[in-house]
């Protein structure tokens, strides 16, 4: 069985599946780049829950938890199968790490899942199953949930969180998809970067406190708590990797990391 890396992808805006532009090209060739898995557990901004869940649906259905967008997005299904044992396992991990995780059978996948997994891997044949996240428990608790799921990847399972590197809609005003992206986006995402690359760790969970314009970039922090997730679920001594780093619509930073 092939271990997997596990990733941090930003999925931007919904459209981002409609509609071409660099972050929609990587996605798009990256699934064949990676490998097939033979599972994905995806830990997304979108499934934000008190207690720690885990997706056992059989079929997961296609949330459309988005309104007001084109017609040609609520025509799209991912009609993936789901994951029921591989979800299950996790739960268990989970509460063997004193998380208490717990099984939810019919949670479907929200668009941060299945919008960043239908460009990597269309033929929508992989197990997918969706784990939530807890805002309210900081940076802290999703490494933590990251790390005790980090043994899954030498079966194959391939851990994806997805969030946004930055995700401050109320600066959006209608620009253009290419719009440069300002100072502040830019500061936060290449700091970022450099925390990562040289593995602090601490700095990142105090993120807040010590990254440029954090704030500005994250009103609230369920986008960027996946890239916790993602990271333990690389192991402690595990190497980041910019695989991706692009912007959209000016505010919305699309950087992607891998984690092996």
């Amino acid at each position: 069985m092939t271990r997997m890396p596990s990733l941090f992808v930003s999925h931007g805006a919904p459209t981002l599946i409609i509609q071409d532009g660099p972050a929609h090209r990587f996605l798009a060739g990256y699934g064949a780049a990676l490998g097939k898995p033979s599972a994905i557990l995806v830990a997304s901004a979108h499934w934000e829950s008190r207690d720690l869940l885990v997706s056992t649906a059989d079929r997961p259905e296609t949330i459309y938890d988005f309104y007001g967008f084109p017609k040609a997005l609520y025509d799209i299904t991912y009609a993936a199968p789901g994951a029921p044992a591989v979800a299950a396992r996790a739960a268990a991990m989970l509460r063997d790490a004193g998380l208490k995780g717990a099984e939810d059978p019919s949670r479907g996948l929200d668009h941060g899942a299945w919008v960043p997994l239908r460009l990597m891997y269309p033929e929508a044949d992989i197990p997918v199953a969706q784990i939530s996240i807890q805002t309210g428990l900081g940076p802290a608790h999703q490494l933590a949930v990251g790390r005790a799921l980090a043994p899954l990847r030498d079966e194959g399972v391939l851990i994806l969180g997805s969030g946004s590197a930055t995700h401050n809609l109320a600066e959006f005003r209608g620009q253009p998809v290419d719009t440069p992206p300002p100072y502040w986006v830019t500061a936060f995402a290449e700091w970022t970067n450099t925390a990562l690359s040289e593995g602090r760790t601490d700095d990142l969970l105090d993120y807040r406190n010590n990254a440029p314009h954090a704030a500005r970039n994250h009103p609230t922090e369920e986008h960027f708590l996946p890239l916790l997730t993602a990271l333990g679920a690389g192991g402690p001594a595990a190497r980041a990797e910019r695989v991706h780093s692009s912007t959209t619509f000016g505010v919305l930073a699309m950087d992607a990391y891998a984690f092996a």
